[in-house]
């Protein structure tokens, strides 16, 4: 048995290794630019991917509400202000971050050492909203199980149900004329007097519809409190499991499976909002439910109240999914020359769309349920939990074929959910990637599986009968001031320390030389407002600070301590890995502070050849000798 070796060639200043013992890695494909750590098969999976994690559960259950509630139309207004000043500079920064450096959210703080503990924030964070994210999955295939029935279990008051279940309002007392006097009195008594209840002056009953009671008795099997955990609720634990199994199965590959179900999880829910619009725009009372979504006549006056500008503000940082991660892990995957500054305008873009869009599918329908149940359409609409496990299916319920239009719903909801968690967990195999390179090329399968595996067990605890309360905790604290932490710190190392012209200079190597002109929007931005617009938004979430709730129900002291505690436990690498490096740095104080603060050797493009001048002091760290001629070795029998 001899060897034969020929000599190798560079892919792009990589080398190609082709042994015939090295196992192949299905993350990495032979026409990538990047043959190390793969690139997207083409800019469809990524764009669709970007789409999918973007366009989330928010943007049907959130901004539809937030619209009817700010002014109508005129809400439109600070909303793509907040859009150009804080979603789009923000977005754009973080997509050439990833695609100029090919790093996920931690490794591309060697551009700044000092604030490498941000990106293992964001991936904290991450962890910790993944776990609940996809328990709300579990509710949406709760709901889309039940609808295969023939009468939807939610659209009568059955068995479950107690004394205030009921369809309709119900009456309780009046005030009417009897023999020219105005007399109080209660309904029974008006109707046995064949009377007429004066308009403005009826009392109903407190009352529940049946889709309410069958959310918190039947699905959520709900206790009274976070100091009552109760049992597992085994249907929820199922579908839970259901659903990690469908995200491992879509990310056993990496980008390469994700890049493809994402043209079916993307792209189908536009489909179902637009069945959705057309049925409910034929319905009687969908007017007057577009007329309260945007109104007759916009209030604009309302632009005059900070609250409304906090909130355009706040909806577009979430819905934009910025610092989070995920955006610096997609596009880590991209070729170098890719068009980050288009990508960044059309996803914002169409994110926007979908969430005007889906307000006309949802208030058509709300519009229907308020007309049918005689009541105004502001007593049935909702945001959250509320409206997509309330308010909708019940307005479903009423429908003609109504399992049929409840089943569409349910697997939009399990749709978009489903692509923003692919996404999600594609940024913690990202890291994993990039910290252990070696590992996650030859165990690729079992460590996505398994870490889906300890995410699912995880999130027992929000299946449990106390699990909404759990899922509500996470997200009123690991969602909020933990993000804007990151953000805010985010944009200050890059533009400050980093330096917002030198940053440029970076993207101009990807995009092209651009005019002074072009970037003065976005210097403007970078600079000026998108930092302050943050601090805004962070120093007012401080201030406005209340204790969680869910509906009427206040959390107990001990289950506020452990929200504190989760939110400390995302922000305390920040300091923590900030210390670390300067102990380990050489020299004095200032001057370790000094070398922490500057980019780390390896900093910059990945592959040799998109170095250029500026990046030319980079050495492959991979390289065991300086000009060494990579080979390729056969075996020759």
């Amino acid at each position: 048995m001899g060897m034969l070796s020929l000599p190798g060639f560079l892919s792009c200043g990589k080398k190609k290794d082709f042994s015939l013992t090295n196992e192949k890695d299905a993350h990495v494909s032979d026409s990538d630019e990047n043959t190390e750590r793969g690139n997207w098969s083409n800019k469809g999976d990524y764009l669709l991917s970007m789409v999918g994690y973007a366009v989330g559960l928010g943007n049907v259950w959130r901004f539809p509400y937030l619209t009817y509630q700010n002014g109508g139309g005129a809400f439109l207004i600070p909303y793509t202000l907040m859009l150009a000043l804080a979603g789009l500079p923000l977005f754009f920064m973080e997509c050439s971050l990833g695609q100029f450096a090919s790093q996920g959210p931690v490794s591309i703080w060697r551009i700044l050492p000092l604030f490498q503990g941000v990106g293992i924030t964001m991936v904290v964070i991450s962890t910790f909203v993944t776990i609940y994210y996809n328990v709300i999955i579990a509710y949406a295939l709760y709901y889309l199980f039940a609808s295969f029935q023939k009468v939807l279990p939610w659209s009568e008051c059955f068995s479950w149900a107690d004394e205030l279940c009921s369809k309709a309002r119900i009456v309780s007392d009046c005030n009417a004329t009897m023999h020219g006097e105005i007399i109080h009195a209660n309904y029974t008594f008006i109707t046995n007097n064949n009377l007429t209840c004066i308009n403005g002056t009826i009392n109903y009953k407190p009352g529940q519809f049946p889709s309410e009671q069958y959310w918190n008795k039947v699905a959520l099997q709900r206790s009274s409190g976070l100091d009552e955990t109760g049992g597992i609720v085994w249907y929820l634990a199922l579908c839970l499991l259901l659903s990690w199994t469908i995200v491992g199965a879509a990310l056993f590959k990496g980008i390469k499976s994700s890049g493809k179900v994402v043209y079916f999880t993307a792209l189908f829910p536009y489909v179902i909002l637009l069945i959705l619009l057309v049925r409910g725009a034929t319905l009687e009372g969908a007017l007057d439910g577009i007329e309260y979504y945007i109104g007759k006549q916009s209030n604009i006056t309302k632009l005059m109240e900070a609250e409304v500008w906090k909130d355009a503000a706040t909806q577009i940082f979430y819905s934009l999914s910025v610092a989070w991660g995920g955006l610096v892990a997609l596009s880590s995957y991209n070729r170098f020359h890719n068009n980050c500054y288009s990508d960044a305008i059309l996803v914002c873009v169409v994110n926007c769309v979908t969430s005007v869009f889906a307000g006309f599918a949802i208030f058509s329908i709300l519009g229907h349920m308020a007309f049918v149940s005689d009541r105004p359409v502001s007593e049935v609409v909702d945001s959250g939990f509320d409206l997509a496990f309330v308010a909708y299916p019940e307005a479903l319920s009423k429908l003609p074929v109504s399992p049929l239009w409840s089943f569409l719903f349910f697997f939009m909801l399990l749709l978009l959910g489903l692509d923003s968690q692919f996404a999600t967990i594609e940024t913690l195999t990202t890291t994993i990637q990039d910290i252990y390179p070696r590992v996650m090329k030859k165990l690729r399968v079992p460590i996505t599986l398994g870490l889906c595996t300890l995410l699912f067990l995880l999130g027992l605890i929000c299946v449990t009968q106390a699990g909404i309360y759990w899922v509500n905790l996470i997200d009123h604290f690991c969602a909020g001031w933990g993000i804007l932490i990151a953000a805010v710190l985010e944009i200050i190392g890059i533009v400050y320390i980093y330096g917002g012209n030198r940053f440029i200079e970076d993207i101009e190597m990807m995009i092209g030389k651009k005019s002074r002109l072009f970037w003065l929007w976005w210097r403007m931005c970078w600079f000026f407002l998108t930092p302050a617009l943050l601090m805004a938004i962070l120093v007012w979430s401080l201030i406005t600070f209340s204790r969680p709730t869910y509906g009427s129900v206040l959390y107990p002291n001990w289950g506020t301590a452990v929200g504190w505690c989760m939110i400390i436990f995302c922000v305390i690498w920040i300091p923590v890995v900030a210390i670390v490096k300067v102990i380990k740095a050489e020299g004095t104080l200032i001057e370790r502070i000094v070398s922490c603060c500057r980019p780390a050797a390896n900093w910059g493009p990945y592959l040799e050849c998109h170095r250029g001048e500026r990046y030319s002091h980079i050495e492959d760290p991979k390289k065991k000798k300086e000009h060494e001629i990579p080979t390729v070795s056969f075996i020759v029998y």
